[in-house]
């Protein structure tokens, strides 16, 4: 643990990088998937159990914590960290992306978001300042600056006017997060899928000297392939020496191949997501235990695994969980999920520091391809 926020860059393989981020609640070894804990909670999931599988760090949602309970309230409760039980690091977005995606009803313009909750319709103002010091009410970590992510396809136009508005509100939340003692606040890269204003937006957050940067506004519905082109351009202009995170990604293919890139930082719901709907990652890919192949199968989902989840219950016993909806289902499969997006982090750790992680990943990469076992 470290008093003030740094990033020690350990090792590096190619463009991957193995490092840490180190704050007063603890370090967050890098590369580093965050599970998503939207409204103080992992879905399905006890906190301890999120801390054994080797998180060193999660998320919580501004827009969805300061709607219910509210931030204030969250204040008067000791933080976010008391209120859920995690004594660790705790990264927030800003609430921008739920403002633009779930508010149906919104004005925007350089001043901040006005917009109605999606639960009850109660009026809300976000701004740069706003975002920063409901931040700092939860008690985060680390905080990110207010941005516009723009839906892909867009105009030129429209994403050139949205990632200059970022800008204008990162210098904004700059100044309103000022000097915080063991914190940081990342500014976001915007540019969707244009090349030179992705360069651009980076060297201007690169200017203001932020303690971490973020590319956001990527795997919103783009190909992969635009996705690594975006990262292709944008890593490059961030500083070496300071923590790189990609928002809301993602598959594990999507992981290997941004860590290659020079992304240090992932977020994404979709292990947990997809463990409430009957769907398991592992080392042979994704197995669906909807499928009725599994009704009779006695077999684990995977006998190697140190994850009592995927190695203790039969095949049959979840697909029987997941048709009858039971919630031991959802918690059993998001459970083996996070799991093996952890374990997937550490064996990405440890090949970048034997300079291995191109061999790993293209082993790791073939054993997706390879597929589930036969059925029975």
């Amino acid at each position: 643990m470290s008093s003030e926020f740094s990033f020690n860059l350990l090792a590096t393989d190619g463009k991957a990088r193995r490092g840490e981020v180190s704050m007063p609640r603890g370090t967050v070894r890098t590369p580093a998937f965050m599970p998503v804990g939207t409204g103080g909670t992992v879905k399905t999931m006890y906190m301890d159990q999120v801390r054994d599988l080797g998180a060193d760090i999660i998320l919580g949602n501004t827009y969805h914590l300061m709607l219910r309970p509210g931030a204030e309230r969250m204040a008067r409760l000791g933080g976010l960290h008391e209120f859920a039980r995690w004594p660790h690091p705790i990264l927030t977005d800003s609430g921008g992306f739920q403002v633009m995606s779930l508010s149906k009803l919104r004005k925007l313009t350089d001043h901040g978001v006005t917009f109605r909750s999606h639960i009850d319709g109660a009026p809300y103002e976000m701004t740069p300042e706003r975002s920063i010091e409901i931040q700092g009410l939860l008690d985060s970590d680390i905080q990110m600056q207010l941005d516009e992510c723009t839906a892909l396809p867009a105009p030129r136009t429209e994403i050139e006017r949205a990632m200059e508005l970022s800008l204008r509100w990162a210098e904004r939340c700059k100044a309103a997060f000022g000097s915080q003692p063991g914190k940081a606040m990342f500014g976001i890269v915007q540019g969707g899928d244009v090349a030179d204003l992705r360069v651009g937006s980076a060297r201007a957050l690169a200017a203001m000297d932020l303690k971490g940067y973020a590319v956001g506004g990527l795997a919103v519905g783009e190909p992969q392939a635009v996705m690594l082109d975006m990262l292709d351009a944008t890593c490059p202009e961030l500083p070496a020496d300071k923590p790189r995170y990609l928002m809301g990604v993602g598959t594990p293919d999507d992981i290997l191949k941004s860590v290659a890139r020079g992304i240090d930082m992932f977020d994404c719901v979709m292990p947990t997501r997809a463990g409430r709907h009957g769907l398991a990652y592992t080392r042979r890919g994704k197995v669906n235990l909807r499928n009725a192949r599994h009704a009779d199968d006695h077999r684990p989902l995977d006998e190697e695994s140190d994850c009592p989840a995927a190695r203790d219950y039969s095949r049959a016993y979840l697909h029987h969980l997941v048709r009858s909806q039971e919630a031991l289902g959802a918690m059993l499969l998001t459970w083996n999920n996070l799991s093996y997006y952890q374990k997937l982090m550490q064996d990405i750790r440890a090949a970048i520091e034997a300079g291995a992680f191109a061999e790993r990943a293209q082993e790791i990469s073939e054993g997706w391809a390879r597929g589930d076992i036969a059925p029975l």
